[in-house]
């Protein structure tokens, strides 16, 4: 076949192709499933756009103060109408996931007040923030105060860990939906709701932040629709479509909103000024086109969930439980796992596929981490690309894809990698 000799000349042998041409030829319904909830969510953000009365005119850039950016306010509007929110901050200056969840939280905490996290420890860049680990300009250096409470055996709440763990000072609960480094489940939105629900239940003045990094346009509701009172961003995730080049988005109850805005520019001046710079384009593009590349990472990532399970490998989620976020952690057990795992996918980029990754203390973790990224957006993670820290359990992270095709090439590009180096055996 032409598509088999395709896929030869780019390394990939006879043996990994039969082997997951079975795999995949399971997956027909699952995938037209996904292809049914993208088709919503496509519609979702078209009628959106439509309601705004987007046009070309908000494409147009602006300098310096950004004044009167009708671009941004009007993609902002959009942002608010898709999540349902009274406002939304997107902006280039939020420099990542990170950044956006640093502003909302600074922006809505002051000195005395407590954090609550009732779903464990957050994502590792994030320890830093809250001062889990010592940093200069972290919260508890403002005298926020921290508290968890980590999730059961089984993954489910704590519900009377989180009952004790609110108290006068409780002013903020931050919920991440997505595992990061953990081998925990994701969090489906249903199960966020229940969540907001029982802490509303007890506390209903307590603000509900969801960290909603890799889960946008996965379902067809967010967790602004149960509950949420802000959900935060990275616009080099699904959001963005792969075309944004940086950006975060914070959306939820306008004082929520405005409070961040005002971290992140400044007291009295807050969402009113902040230049696009020729950037809304791609923005709102970006954003048309996420619930199409959206359901391509999530072929993808169930594509590698079956393949890794059926080769005998601890996978989270395993290749039969529904999907809330574009990751797939694949669990090997030694290091030289993660690396050749890393190293297929990096070979499968379109952009330095001739690079060879290997760990490096990145800042912001507390272990050598090797990333494959090899992006048209640094660091973009709706891209193709797999990460993980080189230490116990060993598991590798991989996300992404702009397109079902490249994804499935990533992965039997990790398989040669894998078999090369004699971690698997086909």
């Amino acid at each position: 076949m032409e598509l088999d000799a395709m896929y030869q000349s780019l390394g990939i042998s006879r043996k990994v192709l039969d082997f997951a041409r079975e795999i995949e030829a399971s997956l027909k319904k699952r995938f037209e499933e996904i292809d049914e909830r993208a088709e919503y969510n496509q519609l979702k953000v078209l009628a959106a756009m439509q309601k705004m009365r987007v046009s070309d005119v908000h494409f147009a850039a602006t300098t310096g103060y950004g004044y009167n950016d009708l671009g941004r306010d009007t993609l902002e509007d959009v942002y608010a109408d898709i999540f349902h929110t009274e406002s939304a901050l997107v902006r280039p200056n939020l420099i990542s996931g990170t950044h956006a969840l640093a502003v909302a939280l600074a922006g809505n905490l002051r000195p005395g007040d407590e954090l609550l996290s009732p779903v464990g420890k957050p994502y590792d860049t994030l320890e830093e923030v809250i001062g889990i680990r010592e940093s200069c300009g972290s919260l508890k250096e403002y005298g926020v105060t921290y508290r968890q409470v980590d999730l059961l055996e089984d993954g489910s709440f704590d519900y009377p860990g989180i009952k004790a763990a609110l108290n006068e000072k409780t002013k903020l609960v931050t919920i991440q939906r997505s595992k990061g480094y953990a081998t925990r489940p994701t969090l489906s939105v249903e199960r966020i709701g229940e969540l907001i629900a029982f802490i509303k239940g007890i506390r209903p003045d307590v603000i509900c932040m969801v960290d909603n990094c890799y889960g946008e346009f996965v379902e067809t509701i967010e967790p602004t629709d149960v509950g949420a009172d802000m959900v935060v961003g990275s616009l080099i995730k699904n959001p963005g479509g792969g075309l944004a080049p940086i950006g975060g988005y914070i959306a939820g109850k306008k004082e929520c909103v405005d409070r961040a805005a005002y971290r992140l520019s400044a007291p009295g001046l807050g969402k009113e000024v902040g230049a696009s710079l020729g950037l809304n384009q791609q923005f709102y593009q970006g954003l048309f086109l996420a619930p199409t590349v959206v359901a391509g990472a999530l072929k993808g990532a169930i594509f590698a969930a079956n393949v890794y399970e059926k080769l005998g490998f601890s996978v989270v989620p395993n290749g039969t439980e529904p999907r809330y976020d574009i990751i797939q952690a694949v669990t090997f057990g030694k290091p030289e796992g993660v690396i050749a795992f890393c190293q297929g996918i990096q070979a499968a980029a379109p952009v330095d596929s001739f690079v060879t990754p290997e760990p490096w203390d990145m800042p912001g973790y507390d272990a050598p981490v090797i990333m494959a990224a090899g992006a048209f957006v640094q660091g973009s993670s709706i891209e193709l690309s797999a990460d993980g820290p080189i230490k116990p359990p060993y598991a590798v992270y991989f996300q992404g894809g702009l397109t079902w095709y490249h994804a499935k090439l990533g992965i039997l590009m990790s398989l040669e990698k894998l078999k090369k180096s004699g971690v698997i055996q086909l």
